[in-house]
């Protein structure tokens, strides 16, 4: 028996925490490729990495500025969710965000780089994912240039390198792997009508 919520759980939670359908759709479509990322790696654990997927935005519920990885982390604690998924949440954002980015952006004073596998995996799942759409990292990486943040882009180059290199091929091959609207499965596919 894990210690992690399930998938019935996960959604149960973004549902009580006020996200909105298509939040929870994202969710899901991030926790499907970050699961085939997971097994094709055989180092992460998975119940960690699919209850990280699906509740990574939680804090979109209350805020959808880069605040949302903090307030997401403050709710799941408040929730009693395992330190580990509290850490997913706050370090999702991009390949994470270094000590003079929070000071930028005006969050809390620390540091949100993923450095687990398991926060490594959710954070770049969720770059391949664009609302519920798979798309390849460089769209992240464009919409990080287009906004002057050079350090992030970079950061999320090198995380794609990274993880492709753990799962022997490049992650970017999960839009055709899985199709640009992967089939959900489990809760997640009474969410996403098509």
């Amino acid at each position: 028996m894990s210690i992690y919520p399930n998938d019935t759980e996960c959604i149960r939670m973004l549902s009580e925490a006020g996200c909105k359908r298509r939040v929870i759709v994202h969710c899901c479509t991030v926790r499907t490729v970050a699961d085939t990322m997971a097994a094709g790696m055989n180092r992460a654990d998975p119940g960690l990495v699919t209850a990280g997927a699906l509740l990574h935005d939680i804090g979109r519920a209350r805020d959808h500025s880069i605040m949302h990885a903090t307030v997401g982390a403050d709710m799941a604690r408040d929730l009693g969710l395992p330190r580990e998924i509290v850490e997913i949440i706050r370090r999702h954002t991009g390949a994470g965000l270094d000590e003079q980015d929070a000071v930028e952006m005006g969050l809390p004073p620390g540091d949100y780089i993923p450095r687990t596998i398991e926060e490594k995996i959710v954070a770049h799942a969720d770059n391949l994912v664009s609302d519920d759409r798979v798309v390849r990292h460089a769209h992240s990486v464009e919409r990080l240039v287009s906004k002057g943040a050079y350090r992030g882009a970079e950061r999320i180059e090198l995380l794609h390198m990274e993880l492709s290199d753990l799962y022997g091929r490049d992650l970017d091959d999960m839009v055709d792997l899985l199709g640009e609207h992967p089939r959900l499965s489990g809760p997640c596919a009474d969410l996403h009508k098509r």
